[in-house]
């Protein structure tokens, strides 16, 4: 597994990435899905995850729905429009930054 410091810098990126992708999803579903992705190397936490999506709805890049299942409520998010483009730019941004990293490092990335 990865240290949770570069975790939460690419945190945002990677919930992004993965409502883009995926459309409207519960945070459990998005932290099962991080997980399948990475191959269990990512494993994210209601502490890491839950502050993370409520600040991006905050910034109106997440909207949300709630929806009750039996007796209990789920809620969902996903991108709105702007999201959508900030979804984009971001992946763009930590790609570069991981080609950066990898030429300061001097390692060759598979």
């Amino acid at each position: 597994m990865h240290s949770p410091e570069l975790l939460k810098g690419t945190l945002q990126t990677i919930l992004l990435k993965v409502l883009k992708d995926h459309g409207r999803m519960y945070g459990y579903e998005i932290t099962q899905r991080v997980k399948e992705l990475s191959e269990s190397q990512l494993l994210l936490t209601e502490g890491a995850l839950y502050p993370a999506l409520h600040k991006l709805e905050a910034e109106g890049i997440l909207k949300t729905e709630t929806v009750m299942i039996g007796k209990r409520v789920r809620k969902y998010y996903s991108l709105t429009s702007t999201g959508r483009s900030l979804a984009k730019d971001r992946v763009e941004e930590l790609v570069d930054f991981i080609k950066t990293m990898s030429n300061v490092l001097q390692v060759k990335l598979a």
